[in-house]
């Protein structure tokens, strides 16, 4: 039996026609409509907040900035476990907001709430690389993780608690290797102001 074949699919407008097409009904609305518009998207697209919080600049309270942080890494390292062994695709976008977000933390004189964050994305990020083929997100890890380890070098915290916060960062990498150089560097370091 002869499979039937397809009709001709109607080609699709070209993004840039569409893209003009909005631009034309855009202008013709208010900025209140705008604005609503704009807002109401992003409560619902999660990925499209980050970036225009990342474009205008957003500043928000510490502990709004908590939440922000534990949802973008959640963003950040997720993916399918069909994709398991992989290399699949992440959010390297979220992964620019973790960054984001613990520097605003320590900014503000949070360095211990960044060093909790920076534990869960230890967890987190290392299961990813660990579910990876080729664990190509490994350096957006480091560069998260990175802000913090830097600020402990120059801080005041007691040095056991920084030498106690390397250890529990040791234990969370699933992996045995992400920042393992520099949480030790930073070890050294702090247990040489002693």
């Amino acid at each position: 039996m002869a499979k039937r074949r397809p009709k001709s699919v109607a080609k699709a407008a070209p993004a840039s026609d569409v893209s003009q097409r909005l631009r034309r009904a855009l202008g013709k609305r208010t900025k209140a409509e705008l604005v609503d518009s704009l807002v109401e998207c992003a409560d619902e697209d999660h990925k499209l907040l980050r970036r225009l919080a990342a474009r205008f600049g957003l500043e928000a309270a510490p502990k709004e900035l908590v939440a922000e942080t534990r949802r973008a890494i959640a963003d950040a390292t997720d993916f399918d476990p069909r994709e398991i062994n992989r290399n699949f695709d992440y959010d390297n976008e979220a992964y620019g907001e973790v960054k984001r977000n613990l520097s605003r933390l320590v900014e503000l004189g949070q360095l211990r709430t960044a060093m909790e964050l920076a534990l869960e994305l230890m967890g987190q990020g290392s299961y990813q690389v660990e579910m990876s083929d080729e664990g190509m997100m490994t350096e957006d890890v480091e560069e998260c993780l990175g802000v913090v380890v830097n600020s402990l070098s120059k801080c005041d915290l007691p040095a056991k608690d920084v030498v106690a916060w390397c250890e529990k960062m040791n234990r969370a990498d699933r992996v045995q290797f992400i920042c393992r150089e520099a949480l030790q560097a930073l070890r050294n370091h702090v247990e040489s102001r002693r």
